[in-house]
Formats: C-alpha cells, sequence, structure tokens
C-alpha cells in the first residue's frame, strides 16, 4: 500500500525522503531523516520504531547494510516489515520481508533507494530511482520527479491519498517536512504544489531560527 525512496545529494550532503500510499497519514508513521546521518523509510505493516533504531545504527557508525541487519535482528516481526537506507556515504540497503503485501518489490542505486508493496506492477522502484537519477536540481524536486516517475510507472494497485516530503540538511531539525494526510486528488502533487511555495523560503525559515536580526523580513500584514 506504499511506494517511497531515501535519497541524499551527492552535491550538498543534504537527505531526503518521499512516500506515497493508499493509507491515511503514511508519512506520520514512516518517513525518517537525521542531517549527517542518513534518511529512512519503514513502511508495509509499519513499525514506528524502526525508523529511529536504524537511524541510531547508522549515528553510531554503521553503515546503511549494517544498520539493516541490526533492524533485522532487533526488530519484531521483521517478516512483515520494509524498511530502506541510505547513509552519509550514500549507501544504501533495503529489508522487505517476504510476508510484504501483494506485489513488492525494490530498486537501489548510489545514493538512492525504492521499495513498495501493493504495487501495480514490479517496475515502480527502479522507475523512482531511474526518475531520480535523472532529475537535476534541489533534491527536493528530484524527490517529487522521481515520485511522479513512481506514479506515471503504476504506482499503487489502488488510488494514492496521502503522501509526505522530508528533508534534512545541517541542523537537527527537518529543513522541510511537508504533509498531505488525506486527499481524493492526487496528494503526490498537492505536495509539489506546497513544495513550490515553500522552498524559495526554505533557507529564509532556517536563518530566523539561527539568528532572527540578520533573517528576511516575514512578509505578513504589519511587518515593516
Amino acid at each position: 500500500m506504499t511506494f517511497s525512496l531515501v535519497a541524499r545529494c551527492e552535491e550538498t550532503g543534504m537527505f531526503g525522503m518521499a512516500i506515497a500510499s493508499s493509507s491515511p497519514a503514511v508519512a506520520a508513521r514512516c518517513a525518517y531523516a537525521r542531517a549527517g546521518v542518513g534518511a529512512v523509510a519503514s513502511q508495509n505493516v509499519t513499525d514506528p520504531t524502526l525508523g529511529p533504531l536504524a537511524l541510531d545504527l547508522m549515528q553510531g557508525g554503521m553503515s546503511a547494510a549494517e544498520a539493516i541487519a541490526g533492524v533485522r535482528d532487533l526488530g519484531k516481526f521483521i517478516e512483515y516489515r520494509q524498511v530502506l537506507a541510505v547513509d552519509r556515504q550514500g549507501r544504501t540497503a533495503i529489508h522487505s520481508g517476504p510476508k510484504s503485501l501483494g506485489i513488492w518489490t525494490q530498486a537501489e542505486a548510489p545514493n538512492v533507494a525504492s521499495g513498495g508493496n501493493l504495487l501495480a506492477n514490479e517496475r515502480v522502484p527502479q522507475a523512482i530511482v531511474d526518475g531520480y537519477r535523472a532529475a537535476t536540481g534541489h533534491i527536493g524536486d528530484r524527490l517529487i520527479a522521481a515520485m511522479r516517475a513512481g506514479l506515471a510507472a503504476g504506482g499503487e494497485a489502488g488510488p494514492v491519498h496521502s503522501a509526505g516530503l522530508l528533508i534534512v540538511d545541517k541542523v537537527s531539525w527537518p529543513v522541510a517536512e511537508l504533509r498531505c494526510d488525506w486527499t481524493e486528488d492526487c496528494p503526490i502533487e498537492n505536495i509539489a504544489t506546497a513544495w513550490g511555495v515553500y522552498e524559495p523560503q526554505l533557507d529564509a525559515y532556517i536563518q530566523r531560527a539561527l539568528d532572527p536580526r540578520e533573517a528576511p523580513s516575514y512578509g505578513v500584514p504589519g511587518d515593516d
């Protein structure tokens, strides 16, 4: 019921992930990233503890593959889980349990990994990886291009209703965390619209947190 990708920008070191599902509020349970460490998607009969676990293992020095092995050892009912990870060196790893739902498959390349379950066909994750690698610009633009490519390749077997985009950079909080928790329209396009509004302001929001004295004006009524 989900397709996603985790990615590292080889130029900036940013990490990001994007995800879509027929289930409500998918990003609230499945999206994880930590600046300087990596990004993780934990999906398919989701255990929300597995994302932080994988990030903790990578922060402790493990590679993505070692962290995913640790998730297999420490996680419960791991045969039901699908977990994707990318680490600070752009190495990727994926666990897809044999009890993943419906058509499930995965694809990897340097700096990007994709996986899905209850898919329309087995080509979707590779289309997502190819879409990310072919795209240019900000990692947010590339994540959206990848998700659009996955949807164009067939996406989920049924309609998707929720989506999310998560990006981390040099600070301890997400520099972008955009969600569409439920819609009868296309949640990926809703996220793309929100990203188009948010991306030009991203640096200003970071600066306001770090030192509001040096930040640009807020652009609200009464702000002079």
